[in-house]
Formats: structure tokens, C-alpha cells, sequence
């Protein structure tokens, strides 16, 4: 793939990484977490939570690496190629997760966020990959 292309391809991929914290705002609500963990003890729910805060700030993260290092991440380093491997990979085992893990029921209860996410993790699968085989400019 060009370079250019393949910045570019990145810099979406960050976009879509923002759309992903952006479905994060209201996910609790529509998953009605505060009554489902209601009956889970405090320290349990803390976690939780806590996780939960943890994961956005990695996406966070990811966007960022996408928007500043997108020439690194699209094989001019190493350590982009490397990072673009992670990344691939970290979206790959999302995708096996919330097709094997997660529970079928709630993913019915929303079909259409759910194959929206999928094809938001695909796109994300799909341009790390390509980009990891990048030779190094």
C-alpha cells in the first residue's frame, strides 16, 4: 500500500478509536450496569469501573499514537511496526471475545451497536495488519 494511503488509513483508524470512547459514554446506561452490579460487593464494582476507566485511557492512548506517530505506525520505524502489531493483535482478541465470550443474549438485545462494532474492530484488524507488513521507509 502507498505510504500516504497508509497514513491516512491510520488516521482513520484513530477516528475510529474516538468513535469507540464516544460509544463508551453512554454503554453503562444502555447496559444497565448500575443495576446489574448493584448486588456485586463495593470492592467488586470498584474494579469494575476501574477497568473500565483503564481501557478507555488506552484507547485514548491508541488515538493519540494514530494522530502524532501515524508515519511510524504506517512502518517508517520499527517500533511503529511493532506498536501497529500490537494494536492489531489487542483488536483481533477483542474480536474472538465478543463473538465466543460474550454473552449472545445481551449482544441480540442490540444487534445493530454490536455488527457496527465488529466492523469497527475488522477495519481496525485489517489496517494494523497491513500496516505491521509495511516495509520500513
Amino acid at each position: 500500500m502507498k505510504h500516504q494511503l497508509m497514513i491516512q488509513a491510520i488516521w482513520a483508524a484513530g477516528a475510529v478509536h474516538l468513535a469507540i470512547i464516544g460509544a463508551n459514554v453512554p454503554l453503562p446506561g444502555m447496559l444497565q450496569v448500575r443495576d446489574r452490579l448493584a448486588p456485586v460487593p463495593r470492592f467488586v464494582r470498584q474494579i469494575f469501573y476501574v477497568h473500565w476507566i483503564y481501557i478507555v485511557l488506552v484507547l485514548a492512548m491508541f488515538a493519540t499514537l494514530c494522530f502524532a506517530f501515524a508515519r511510524d505506525l504506517a512502518g517508517a520505524t520499527s517500533i511503529g511496526r511493532f506498536l501497529s502489531g500490537f494494536i492489531g493483535a489487542f483488536w483481533l482478541l477483542r474480536i474472538a471475545l465478543q463473538v465466543l465470550y460474550y454473552d449472545r443474549a445481551v449482544r441480540r438485545e442490540h444487534p445493530l451497536l454490536d455488527a457496527l462494532y465488529l466492523l469497527a474492530l475488522s477495519v481496525l484488524v485489517l489496517v494494523f495488519g497491513i500496516a505491521t507488513m509495511q516495509p520500513i521507509r
